[in-house]
């Protein structure tokens, strides 16, 4: 195990608890607006094809619709009526500096853009490109505001309801909600943590240490990630993530040392004595199981999202913090305190009950003696749990994706209820021919034509737009005609030709919207089609083709994580098996545990599946249904999350067994005392960190629900399958091999069974 400088940080303590305070008076600040300075959107590091198409759009239109909102409208009369008219100009938009040109059915008069019952109708606004870097943070409640403002001083608006949705406003939502909801996953999981701490250690005092702990931890990690967010793009889940992790390791590590003191204060040390050998001993093992989480979120840096790489930057921070407190702060603390930690007295003797360990030797001894029995029931168990995996979809969920009870989420709603929700978030192809070329050339039209048709021919295709479609029924001998003056045709078409058709004439943009009955994971799979016929064509050789889109992105982040997602899980057990070698020097304790914790993940993932995907029990953490899919980030961020977290309780476990070994020789001694002796500690910590993760899984934002359930289960399943049944059984069966290379201790384990 690691060996801590122990002596002198308990000699140092007044100066290591003074130099966490001064940090943390420093960063409370930044830690309190680090909502401020994260993205919302994430960002492929790689080129992609949906980012090179993003790139063509806005270089080759001089005000690309590269960015836009959506602002439905929903009046007591029809749309043609002089109130509906009065209130769709009332908004002045295109006045607004961040506003480049508006769309409406006033301007275009497409039936899109009107609801069956005439009712409803929405405006696009495309945002200007210099606005577009603080769209999310300033221009969408600035917009709303605006729109807001104005139609209160209309004198007839009454029963009208206007919403501002579209990428932009939903971003804004998703950073508002998820902020909200993370303080409010805070402020239910610290009282009940509390709780929990209090009747782990029947002590007042001692049970608010660790809460100290997390919130430190917290808080100083926040501020750090919110300086790092000046030199990196920083994904606004790095919040929650930091949140969660923080407040779970946190509490976890000050738990396993503050009981390590209490055991060493009760063998006779004196205070200061006492925190040194629980840094010796506990602090060891807290530095080992920081550093396998660590390997997970050091894995995620190598994912080419900004999301994943923030949230492993993130988690690298906070964890490294947590240890640090748990090893340096946290002892000097105790030192400080000595026996006023199990203050007030009479609420340990209240509780004391708790803490009898005769039902966990019962359950160790039973272990002993039946560890085949125990393996094939746990084993039944985990592979039952595990079935669900199968089924796995990954993709974006059909439902539940945006916030419903969001602005964005409602205007969205709206705008599928009256089947145009495909055109705020079109595929959108870029088609980019040779320098000195026009698309409206007789020899592109024919290809570009074709195309435009091929696409449409698809039963999930709405419509599509681009030159070639601009007077439906055309064909490629007539449109070649009715171009034949391009300056005229853009003169009588100029918002259409600005928004298809480069000044060049040499780029030019063909939107694909999809029926309102496409999923957001069916427009993936469309997106892949559509660039399957791209492929396909042969009639724009020498041109460059490319798909983006809302869609289309996802599809390329689902494509790039997957495929890194077995050099990732590859690297986390690989880096994990070799640390734990080296700290137990073992071969079988590092393999055996790398495995189990895959169970555990593997089963985590399949009730996952089952309440998400399939939608059992859905209904509990607020969801309208069924997602049909899973997010690809999410099995990515909970596989590198987990891992290192559940291995914390094996290092816990084997600490102490390996500890008992050590002194006697005696292997199933040593399990059943290690067991016995951690098991309250270890059902504690899992506890908190189900409470803490498990809060996140009733938030508003469908990804942080997927993380937090996805957590909270895989730490439930790994503190009582794993760790209390499949390990000790294992462990008993192995015998002296458990300990193999490192320690060669003595044949006795053949006469404690005699």
């Amino acid at each position: 195990m690691i060996a801590l400088p122990a002596r002198q940080i308990v000699r140092w303590r007044g100066w290591v608890i003074g130099a966490w305070a001064v940090l943390a008076l420093l960063f409370v600040p930044k830690a309190a607006h680090v909502q401020r300075v994260l993205a919302v959107r994430g960002m492929n590091v790689e080129q992609t094809e949906s980012a090179r198409a993003a790139q063509l759009i806005r270089e080759s239109f001089p005000n690309p619709i590269a960015e836009y909102v959506a602002i439905v409208v929903h009046g007591p009369v029809r749309y043609t009526h002089p109130r509906f008219a009065a209130v769709i100009d009332s908004a002045a938009l295109a006045q607004q500096p961040y506003i480049s040109q508006v769309i409406s059915v006033r301007s275009i008069g497409e039936s899109t853009f009107v609801s069956p019952d005439r009712q409803t109708t929405f405006l696009i606004a495309a945002l200007t490109p210099a606005s577009t870097t603080d769209v999310s943070r300033t221009v969408v409640p600035e917009l709303r505001e605006t729109v807001r403002s104005t139609l209160g001083r209309l004198p007839h608006a009454d029963g009208f309801d206007v919403k501002v949705t579209g990428n932009p406003a939903l971003d804004y939502d998703v950073r508002t909600i998820s902020t909200a909801d993370t303080r409010d996953a805070e402020r239910r999981a610290l009282p009940l943590t509390l709780a929990v701490l209090v009747l782990a250690f029947g002590a007042l005092v001692a049970a608010t240490l660790p809460i100290i702990v997390g919130v430190l931890a917290i808080t100083i990690a926040l501020g750090i990630v919110a300086v790092a967010a000046q030199f990196q793009t920083m994904s606004v889940f790095v919040l929650n993530i930091t949140t969660m992790v923080g407040l779970g390791v946190g509490i976890d590590y000050s738990l396993l040392i503050v009981t390590r003191f209490r055991e060493e204060l009760n063998r006779g040390l004196s205070p200061v004595d006492a925190a040194v050998r629980t840094i010796q001993t506990a602090g060891a093992a807290v530095v080992t199981s920081g550093l396998t989480v660590v390997v997970g979120f050091a894995a995620l840096i190598l994912t080419p999202l900004t999301e994943t790489r923030s949230v492993g930057v993130g988690g690298l921070i906070v964890v490294a913090v947590a240890v640090l407190l748990a090893t340096t702060f946290l002892p000097g603390a105790l030192a400080i305190l000595g026996r006023d930690i199990d203050r007030p007295r009479w609420l340990a003797r209240m509780l004391a009950w708790i803490h009898t360990p005769q039902g966990w030797e019962r359950w160790a001894r039973s272990l002993g003696h039946h560890p085949w029995r125990a393996i094939l029931g746990g084993g039944l168990v985990a592979a039952l749990l595990t079935s669900p995996l199968t089924q796995i979809k990954i993709g974006l969920p059909v439902r539940n994706w945006f916030p419903p009870d969001a602005e964005s989420g409602q205007g969205l709603a709206a705008l599928r209820e009256m089947g145009a929700s495909g055109v705020i978030q079109p595929l959108r192809v870029v088609v980019q021919l040779p320098p000195g070329e026009s698309a409206l050339s007789g020899r592109r039209l024919a290809g570009l034509k074709p195309l435009s048709d091929s696409i449409a021919r698809d039963p999930r295709v709405r419509e599509v737009r681009g030159v070639a479609t601009l007077r439906p029924g055309m064909s490629t001998l007539q449109l070649a005609m009715f171009y034949d003056d391009p300056e005229a045709v853009r003169e009588r078409y100029p918002e259409f030709f600005n928004a298809y058709l480069s000044a060049d004439q040499r780029t030019t943009l063909i939107d694909v919207i999809a029926a309102d009955s496409v999923s957001l994971t069916g427009m993936m799979d469309l997106a892949r089609h559509v660039r399957g016929t791209i492929a396909r064509t042969t009639r724009l050789r020498g041109a460059e083709m490319v798909v983006g889109g809302f869609a289309a992105s996802s599809l390329d982040l689902q494509e790039n994580l997957l495929a890194r997602f077995p050099g990732i899980v590859g690297m986390i057990l690989g880096v994990t098996a070799i640390m734990l070698l080296i700290a137990f020097r073992s071969v079988l304790v590092p393999l055996k545990a790398v495995v189990l914790n895959c169970v555990s993940v593997s089963a985590a993932f399949g009730i996952t599946v089952l309440v998400f995907q399939h939608g059992y029990g859905a209904s509990l953490f607020g969801l309208e249904g069924p997602t049909e899919a899973i997010f690809v980030v999410v099995p990515v961020l909970v596989f590198a999350t987990v891992f290192g977290l559940s291995m914390d309780y094996e290092v816990f476990l084997l600490t102490r067994v390996k500890e008992v070994f050590d002194k006697t020789g005696r292997n199933d001694h040593a399990t059943m005392e290690g067991l016995s002796t951690t098991a309250s500690t270890i059902s504690f910590a899992a506890l908190i960190m189900i409470i803490v993760f498990g809060n996140f899984a009733f938030t508003r934002v469908l990804a942080v629900q997927f993380i937090g359930f996805g957590l909270a289960v895989a730490v439930l399943l790994d503190a009582t399958l794993i760790r209390m049944v499949l390990v000790p059984a294992i462990m008993h069966i192995a015998g002296r091999w458990n300990w193999w290379p490192g320690v060669r201790a003595p044949r006795r384990d053949v006469d404690e069974t005699k």
